[in-house]
């Protein structure tokens, strides 16, 4: 129990990171052509236009992989396992949203840009907490 009470902060933005990286990676997964389609046209006159498709495997894949990673760290945490896969997890989170900003505002998506900030200032506390 004192375990759950010292890393409640950590458990629930790891899992707040699981639920948001699995469902977008799964959507990317389900909804391929429709993803793919809309981002050739977000990303078409940008130097990325042409690499739209590898691009979106990467983020789909990095996405998933954050995702069950952060779950799995839940399990770690909970269960007293001592692992650097929740620091891994939260940092391979910020990664993969500092990628997905950095496309935003390739794209001049100012707006969908600034959504991710709360996501990474989550992240990034999730970082600090896990690295001290």
């Amino acid at each position: 129990m004192e375990l759950l009470r010292t890393q409640l902060t950590e458990i629930f933005i790891l899992v707040f990171l699981a639920i948001t990286f699995i469902q977008s990676g799964l959507d990317k997964i389900m909804d391929w052509k429709g993803n793919l389609g809309w981002l050739r046209g977000h990303f078409k006159n940008t130097f990325l236009g042409s690499q739209v498709p590898l691009l979106l495997g990467v983020i789909t894949a990095l996405e998933v992989l954050t995702g069950f990673l952060s779950a799995l760290s839940v399990v770690f945490i909970l269960t007293g396992f001592p692992s650097i896969i929740p620091l891994l997890s939260v940092s391979l989170g910020a990664v993969t949203l500092l990628m997905l900003f950095f496309g935003q505002r390739i794209a001049k998506e100012y707006a969908g840009a600034f959504t991710l900030t709360g996501y990474f200032i989550i992240t990034l506390m999730g970082v600090y907490l896990l690295s001290h």
